[in-house]
């Protein structure tokens, strides 16, 4: 009898545990809430303008429609249950969706993560999805909509004011564009208001920029930030926020910005379904929720049962998509392994390296030891990112989108907005569940 692999989540864990199994003698469903796979790199490139979300985000049965052996489901998993060995899920109408499997590789991602302020969702959306992105994308675009109309100095400055909370690699590329649109692709577009006047403000907790790089590489960063006119606060923690200022607390005592743009860009939490894991295994998760594995990604006393990526504690590995990754075709080979009656030895991480941009033709890099900044460590990000998107037709589309956009017209086609999505932009937001929740008030 064919053996049953069910795998949960479309990410990059996921998708290459699936393409791994490509040919084996196993049924592979994939089971995901959304309908794509999202190149997560990319994603603040979707909400400063720069791509459109197609290019990023191909969709999950186009990615494996040549794989006779995997289909993909639209559900949203509610429940494992591993003594049974059933996935239980909702349909996008409710209907109950069970998934019997033998073999489970549970690849849910991360979320968001306030530190226990759960209350600032409400007030500084983050970025993990398409939709985070897009929404991003209309509320910037709609603060500079709003200065341009607003005739009172101290409001107009308080729409131009851009607060990112987090200077990882996400906050570091956040500002790089967000003073990029203000600074060079935007100023000719608006006659009332210079948007040369647009404050960007970096927050970190930690006495650097990009914590976990090379000093150098921190120390090129900040002065290109601060050279492109990012004011950069470290040692500075929010401390609360509302619908029009956030309040930090840095070296010189606690103050409060006003802000109408708030973006949080600090930490994550494992999805809650490692928790599930966890409770159902005994195991102890760590404090962001991430669940331990065994040498070989399966769970203790379940070698039928998987876990990879950004919701799993393994050799202390980061949880960013080269892991993720290496972590689902690692998993694919045991699975392969086992079916001929191998024994596969323990999951070994090979480091590619790390690297960020900061803004035009500006990157830092450290790839095999070498650490590189400027137009070369660029010019590699670019070839990187590139190359793992899926797809020749997203790969090609994405270097003429760049060509068009950033290297040789600093335009940005992907920037419409309407008025209505501009008046719901400006009158809610969302928590970082997904429901509607105010985060400032209608335009004075």
């Amino acid at each position: 009898m064919t053996d049953r692999v069910v795998v949960v989540g479309g990410g990059f864990g996921g998708l290459n545990a699936v393409r791994a199994l490509d040919g084996a003698d196993v049924e592979v469903t994939v089971v995901d809430r959304t309908n794509h796979h999202l190149f997560q790199p990319l994603l603040y490139q979707v909400a400063t303008g720069i791509l459109p979300p197609g290019l990023i985000a191909p969709a999950l049965r186009s990615v494996i429609k040549k794989q006779r052996n995997a289909r993909a489901l639209l559900a949203d998993v509610y429940d494992l249950d591993l003594d049974a060995k059933v996935v239980r899920a909702h349909g996008p109408d409710g209907r109950p969706v069970e998934l019997p499997y033998d073999t489970l590789i549970v690849a849910a991602g991360a979320s968001h993560s306030y530190f226990g302020n759960d209350h600032f969702a409400e007030f500084a959306p983050g970025m993990k999805t398409i939709e985070d992105a897009r929404y991003l994308r209309d509320g910037i675009l709609s603060k500079f909509e709003m200065a341009e109309i607003a005739t009172d100095p101290q409001e107009r400055a308080e729409w131009l004011t851009f607060v990112v909370i987090g200077a990882g690699p996400t906050g570091v590329e956040l500002v790089g564009q967000i003073a990029e649109l203000a600074h060079v692709v935007l100023p000719r577009d608006y006659r009332t208001v210079d948007t040369h006047e647009a404050r960007i403000i970096l927050l970190e907790g930690a006495s650097a920029v990009l914590p976990p790089f090379a000093p150098k590489l921190q120390a090129y960063t900040q002065r290109k930030l601060e050279k492109e006119g990012v004011e950069v606060r470290l040692n500075t923690l929010a401390v609360d926020m509302d619908h029009e200022s956030i309040t930090v607390k840095g070296p010189d005592g606690p103050e409060t910005i006003r802000a109408r743009t708030r973006i949080w860009a600090a930490g994550v939490q494992a999805s809650p379904l490692a928790r599930m894991l966890a409770d159902k295994t005994g195991a102890q998760t760590d404090r962001a929720g991430r669940i331990p594995v065994n040498p070989d990604c399966s769970l203790p006393g379940h070698p039928e049962v998987f876990a990879v990526g950004d919701m799993v504690s393994l050799n202390g590995l980061p949880g960013v998509a080269q892991p993720a990754m290496q972590e689902g075709k690692y998993v694919g080979k045991v699975i392969r392994d086992r079916i001929a009656g191998k024994t596969a030895e323990p999951f070994a991480y090979f480091d590619k390296g790390t690297m960020a941009t900061i803004g035009y033709r500006s990157a830092v890099a450290d790839a095999f030891g070498v650490k590189v900044t400027g137009l070369i460590a660029y010019a590699m990000w670019a070839f990187i990112h590139v190359l793992y998107l899926v797809g020749w037709g997203n790969r090609l589309g994405t270097l003429y989108t760049w060509a068009r956009g950033i290297w040789f017209g600093h335009n940005r086609a992907h920037r419409i907005i309407t008025f209505e999505t501009a008046r719901d932009e400006l009158a809610e937001g969302r928590t970082a569940s997904g429901r509607p929740a105010p985060i400032m008030p209608p335009p004075r």
